[in-house]
């Protein structure tokens, strides 16, 4: 976990799943997984496995010990999701996110069919807690598109679309139920093109729907020269933050000491054989 995260859009960063598998265009140049195999078989890294999935049980209760409230995305190394995590260990990070309520949490999982699912089921507990926000990646309309009907069709108090890298033009989004979109460019070696309308066309459809709209980057290779502005101006949007009262350290300790006791994976669950 990152107490301080250089993403635009939120404080920390929260991995208590590291690694994933490429399922769709948006995939292509992960950020994640160049980092993380940058330090495959370097003896005691937390990469040391590169970025094959791995739960980090160790990592589940850590929100529990941040006294100080933060907005933290869940998983920027992974996707909670992912076909290799167990429903029971998903419950279990969304139960801490429960407890420590007094952080906002930021969801987002290219998997959408399982999490809408699930907050329909498993994970009903959380979806109407509004410090919990649950959204999906959006590249293109074959990818994107039903991920964002899933996330219209689940119970959760707070969707938001994460539309990046945007690699062409999405058309005209039903936002019904969409509460916050961020856009972006692909960055980095071999960053695909982002062209302006793409851009103004969902900022545009945001602003006739009074949705929040947060445009993080143009991206290229030199992403810090291409900046954030558009049209002369940077759009920042965010939803309405809840304030929640901070539970005592002791008590947060507490709870914290539960939750690690209480699930004990097995090894098959901390290192899963993916198909």
């Amino acid at each position: 976990m990152a107490e301080h995260s250089t993403i635009e859009w939120t404080d920390a960063t929260w991995n208590p799943v590291r690694g994933c598998t490429k399922i769709s265009p948006g995939c292509k140049h992960c950020y994640a997984e160049v980092f993380a195999e940058r330090f495959r078989g370097v003896p005691g890294h937390p990469y040391e496995q590169g970025f094959d999935l791995r739960l980090v049980p160790e990592k589940l209760a850590e929100p529990l010990r941040w006294q100080t409230p933060k907005m933290i995305f869940v998983n920027s190394m992974s996707d909670l999701f992912h076909d290799g995590v167990p429903d029971e260990y998903i419950e279990a990070v969304a139960r801490v996110m429960v407890k420590a309520e007094w952080h906002t949490y930021q969801i987002l999982t290219k998997r959408s069919a399982r999490m809408a699912s699930l907050l329909r089921g498993r994970l009903r507990f959380a979806a109407k807690n509004p410090h919990i926000w649950w959204g999906v990646s959006m590249e293109n309309k074959e990818y994107g598109l039903p991920r964002l009907r899933d996330l219209q069709k689940s119970p959760a108090a707070i969707r938001f679309l994460s539309i990046e890298p945007l690699l062409e033009n999405l058309g005209n989004l039903n936002l019904t139920g969409i509460h916050w979109v961020i856009v972006g460019g692909e960055s980095g070696h071999g960053a695909r093109p982002l062209q302006k309308e793409w851009v103004t066309s969902i900022r545009d459809q945001c602003n006739k729907a009074s949705v929040p709209f947060f445009f993080k980057q143009w991206g290229g290779v030199r992403k810090k020269h291409a900046g954030r502005a558009l049209d002369g101006q940077t759009y920042d949007g965010f939803p309405i933050r809840i304030s929640n009262p901070v539970s005592s350290a002791t008590t947060a300790l507490r709870w914290a000491k539960e939750i690690q006791e209480s699930y004990v994976p097995s090894r098959t669950e901390l290192f899963p054989v993916l198909a």
